[in-house]
């Protein structure tokens, strides 16, 4: 079975996200900026009457912010969830290309203990001679870890494996 992602490029790596989550994309446009909120969170917008909160995943992610640029795209996501959808826009370096992997290919990625939080990580696939890091939607349609402030904020103790997103799989 084949399973579509959208990549994109983030620090000069390319990510991917499950192209069924994707809403649409958009060049990069102004936020309403909201008060007390973390760095990543760059605001809201409002997309045909819905109120969207925008993350840079830059930030996110622990990078260093860039200037945006007529590169800088937000790719608009949605939960599949019928219970209690989420839409959230990830702003993004730039857009790449839409890959079809078939699901035996994606790599499960190397655990790396406690110090790396791979909450947000689904697998690794390989094409072209180049890997490619595929997101879990689901976590990063999931409030509790989108907008946690720490990677480790909610884990329950410093001896256990930061990975929050296991309830998300």
């Amino acid at each position: 079975m084949d399973q579509e992602y959208l990549t994109f490029m983030l620090n000069g790596e390319e990510y991917g996200v499950d192209i069924l989550c994707v809403q649409e994309i958009r060049v990069w446009s102004n936020v309403t900026e909201l008060p007390n909120k973390p760095d990543y969170l760059k605001g809201v917008i409002n997309l045909r009457g819905v109120i969207i909160p925008i993350i840079d995943l830059r930030q996110r992610f622990g990078l260093q912010p860039l200037e945006y640029d007529e590169q800088t795209v937000t790719i608009i996501l949605k939960s599949q969830s019928t219970e209690q959808p989420m839409v959230v826009g990830i702003v993004v370096d730039a857009v790449s290309e839409v890959y079809k992997f078939d699901l035996n290919a994606i790599r499960t990625p190397p655990k790396f203990g406690s110090k790396v939080d791979d909450c947000f990580l689904k697998g690794l696939a390989n094409i072209e001679n180049k890997l490619i890091i595929l997101l879990d939607s689901n976590a990063l349609l999931d409030q509790d870890e989108l907008y946690s402030l720490s990677p480790s904020s909610h884990s329950k103790a410093s001896t256990q494996p930061v990975n929050e997103c296991q309830a998300a799989d």
